[in-house]
């Protein structure tokens, strides 16, 4: 397993945990405060906002925390003022990591990332010393034993897709440029084909095998910093094979 697949795979088992420590809600008021806060209340004009909205949806949030979430947005409640960060840097094995930051004490947040990277052999490097290694794009997968591999890759395609990938045992991936996932999601939902996950995201150009003496410190640092309030998303751009995993788990 590689790349963006493989971390997901990883997040989607802590996400139970993280709904049950409550942390999905806070990520996901921030993400609607911050999204309302620079293109307005209105999901219909504001495609950010009306993804956070349905990521609320979908984690069950109630429609009062939505509400006031928006209008502390907007400015129509008072509440807390939170900016957003890109950390980059490198893990162990010389990973290339970006974290995506929502905070309100920037000092404090980048000392407490300084010490997770710094405590697993990492260190956080200068603004653009990683990205160069990862590009936005839109991501969806879809379980395989829900749609049929050419009928899924046509309709992908069709709605301007750029790949469609089955290297995954479990999912078809589909990629995007990041103007073209929100059409291509919508034609996937009028076709009733249920997504396992949609986001836009960082996937990386290249990859680095990790051998398995460092596997576990990857795992480790991925997931503390992941732990973290204040990361909204992790990118990486390591590639753990399924024969170490299965040691580690």
């Amino acid at each position: 397993m590689g790349g963006h697949s493989h971390w997901a795979g990883i997040k989607h088992k802590k996400a139970l945990q993280d709904a049950k420590r409550g942390k999905v809600f806070t990520r996901i008021i921030r993400e609607i405060t911050i999204a309302a806060k620079l293109s307005g209340g209105d999901p219909e004009k504001n495609p950010r906002l009306r993804k956070a909205i349905e990521d609320g949806k979908n984690a069950n949030m109630p429609g009062d925390n939505v509400k006031k979430a928006i209008m502390r947005g907007t400015g129509q409640l008072p509440g807390v003022v939170y900016e957003e960060l890109m950390y980059e840097g490198y893990g162990p094995s010389g990973i290339a990591v970006m974290v995506e930051i929502t905070t309100d004490n920037r000092n404090r947040t980048f000392s407490e990332m300084r010490k997770i990277f710094e405590t697993h052999g990492g260190n956080i490097g200068n603004t653009g010393c990683v990205a160069w290694i990862f590009e936005q794009k839109g991501y969806i997968s879809v379980k395989k034993d829900i749609a049929k591999e050419d009928e899924l890759m046509s309709l992908a395609l069709e709605s301007g897709a750029e790949d469609f990938k089955t290297t995954d045992p479990n999912d078809f991936e589909i990629i995007t440029d990041p103007n073209d996932f929100e059409r291509v999601k919508n034609k996937l939902a009028e076709k009733k084909i249920t997504v396992s996950s949609a986001e836009t995201t960082m996937l990386p150009k290249n990859e680095v095998n990790v051998p398995e003496d460092k596997a576990q410190s990857v795992i480790t640092m991925m997931n503390e910093l992941e732990d973290h309030e204040d990361v909204k998303n992790v990118y990486s751009n390591f590639n753990i094979s399924d024969s170490i995993l299965a040691k580690l788990e």
